[in-house]
C-alpha cells in the first residue's frame, strides 16, 4: 500500500512538474511582452488581471469534456494546473521587471545592448530572485488545486471513479470517500514528506542562490 502511495504521488509530481513547465515557458515572454513599453503594459496588464481573475474551474468542465473524447484526461490535469500557475509567475516577473534600476538598462544600451540580447545579458538575469518566488507560489498552486486535477470524474456526466487519474490526489479523495482513515493517513503523510523534500532541496536552495542577483 505505502509503495502505491508513493507511486501515486511521483505521478502527480510529474503532472505538476509538466505544468510547471508550460507555465514558465509561457509566462516569460508573456511577463516581458507586458513591460516592453507603458503602452503594452496598459493594454495588457489589465487584461491579464482578467484572465487572472476569471476561476479556471469555470473551465474545467468543458474542457475535460472535450478531452475525454481523445481519450487524453491527463492532458485535461495538465491544464488546469497550467492555469493555476501561469498567472502567478507572470505578476511576479512583471513586477521584477519593474523594479530592475533604470541606470541599470542605461548602462547596457549605451555598450550596445538592445533586443534579444538586452533581454538575455540584463533582463533575465535580474528577474531570477522574482522568478524563483513566483515559481515557489505557482507550485504551491499547483498542490492546493491537485485533488481537482486528478478527480475528474465529478465532472463527466454518468462518471466513475474509474475515470480518476491515478495520484496522490485521486488516493486521498478514494481513501476519505471509503472512510479507509489509515489510507488517507498514508497518503497525506507521503505529500507531506515530498512537499518538504521539494522545499528543503529545491526551493531553499534555488532561493539562496537566488540572493546572488538582488540589485542592492
Amino acid at each position: 500500500a505505502l509503495f502505491t502511495v508513493i507511486e501515486a504521488a511521483g505521478a502527480t509530481l510529474a503532472r505538476l512538474v509538466v505544468a510547471y513547465c508550460f507555465a514558465l515557458t509561457c509566462a516569460v515572454p508573456l511577463a516581458i511582452l507586458v513591460t516592453h513599453s507603458e503602452r503594452a503594459e496598459k493594454i495588457l496588464l489589465p487584461l491579464f488581471d482578467i484572465f487572472q481573475s476569471v476561476p479556471v474551474l469555470a473551465l474545467f468542465p468543458n474542457y475535460i469534456l472535450f478531452c475525454v473524447q481523445f481519450n487524453f484526461l491527463n492532458g485535461a490535469a495538465v491544464f488546469i494546473l497550467f492555469l493555476t500557475m501561469l498567472w502567478n509567475i507572470v505578476f511576479t516577473l512583471v513586477g521584477g521587471i519593474n523594479v530592475i534600476p533604470k541606470d541599470v538598462l542605461a548602462a547596457a544600451r549605451i555598450f550596445g545592448l538592445s533586443g534579444f540580447s538586452l533581454i538575455k545579458r540584463v533582463v533575465v538575469p535580474a528577474i531570477v530572485p522574482q522568478l524563483v518566488t513566483g515559481s515557489l507560489l505557482a507550485f504551491a498552486q499547483g498542490w492546493n488545486i491537485i485533488i481537482v486535477a486528478e478527480v475528474l470524474h465529478t465532472y463527466i456526466p454518468g462518471g466513475t471513479a474509474a475515470q480518476d487519474l491515478f495520484g496522490v490526489g485521486s488516493i486521498l479523495v478514494d481513501a476519505a470517500s471509503r472512510g479507509d482513515n489509515g489510507a488517507l493517513l498514508m497518503a497525506v503523510s507521503v505529500m507531506v514528506v515530498l512537499i518538504a523534500l521539494i522545499n528543503f532541496f529545491i526551493w531553499q536552495k534555488l532561493l539562496h542562490f537566488a540572493q546572488c542577483f538582488r540589485f542592492d
